[in-house]
């Protein structure tokens, strides 16, 4: 069997015994807060259990590295949509320590990419319309800095209320110990 009916297979149980009852929850935060985290799986459990989450606390965006990597991409429009329309009142970036995105090499990536069936005459392309590939899929060596970037882009984005606070900071992976990089409220 795939992981694809494997999955479909258990949604099917899953349904059939009303499961997703002690799920359900409005589409608005309960404590107004939407959080942006890493795609990490140490952090699908670890993250909302470390910060005493439950289903329907809060709204969570989740990328490869928690990082807002352009004002008017996907990640901050889902922030302001949290913010404007669905009832937050605080914004979170969540970085973690030894985020994969601190050890990526936009170089080998594309290597990999080529491995995978895509031509240099793709990238080249890409290259002549302006798209720079290894400032696109370069990673970070600072998780602290990084936050604090991600932070700042959100704070100072035109579109964002400047009295909503955006607090940063970092997990341990292993622990779920938060260090507080950004107070939100003290800026």
């Amino acid at each position: 069997m795939s992981l694809l009916q494997d999955i479909l297979t258990f949604n099917e149980e899953f349904v059939a015994k009303k499961e997703y009852e002690k799920f359900q929850t409005t589409k608005f935060p309960n404590k107004k807060m939407v959080i942006l985290s890493c795609m990490d799986t140490r952090l699908v459990e670890l993250l909302p259990n470390a910060l005493n989450l439950r289903n329907g606390d809060v709204k969570i965006v989740k990328n490869a590295g928690a990082i807002v990597s352009h004002p008017f991409g996907s990640i901050m429009r889902s922030i302001l949509v949290a913010v404007y329309e669905l009832g937050a009142d605080e914004v979170c970036v969540i970085g973690h320590h030894d985020c994969g995105m601190s050890k990526i090499n936009s170089a080998e990536v594309l290597e990999k990419m080529k491995g995978q069936g895509v031509t240099q005459e793709t990238i080249d392309t890409l290259d002549y319309a302006g798209v720079d590939l290894h400032k696109w899929l370069e990673g970070f060596e600072s998780v602290e800095e990084s936050v604090r970037h991600s932070v700042d882009v959100i704070g100072k984005h035109p579109l964002f209320p400047k009295n909503t606070p955006v607090h940063g900071m970092a997990i341990d992976p292993e622990t779920g110990k938060l260090d507080l990089i950004v107070d939100g409220y003290n800026k």
